[in-house]
């Protein structure tokens, strides 16, 4: 069974920058589509961007697009997402999972925006 461990969460500026990543064990990871989820306090969660099983297609919330990137490396059964011009209400746990999900949720990332 495949298992997920999300990193790189933290507590950064407004504007700031930070890369998240989803560690994959299993053999089948690279051939399933993924997605970056995340959780506000108080919200349901979202799914934040999406990416296909070979890397060549991704999509965004519009509340992201233009400032997050996702990407994968299948050969080390990892997914990225790369965000940029950091806002507070990005401000939530990020997960990794399938799209749509279907493995159970990880412990997650917190990610901390201050003003």
């Amino acid at each position: 069974q495949v298992q997920l461990v999300e990193s790189g969460g933290g507590l950064v500026q407004a504007g700031g920058s930070l890369r998240l990543s989803c560690a994959a064990s299993g053999r089948t990871f690279s051939s399933y589509f993924m997605g970056w989820f995340r959780q506000a306090p108080g919200k349901e969660r979202e799914i934040v961007a999406s990416i296909s099983s070979s890397g060549g297609t991704a999509g965004y919330a519009d509340s992201v697009k233009g400032r997050f990137t996702i990407s994968r490396d299948n050969a080390k059964n990892t997914m990225y997402l790369q965000m940029n011009s950091l806002k507070p209400e990005d401000t939530a746990v990020y997960y990794c999972n399938r799209n749509p999900p279907r493995m159970s949720w990880g412990q997650g990332t917190q990610v901390t925006v201050s003003s």
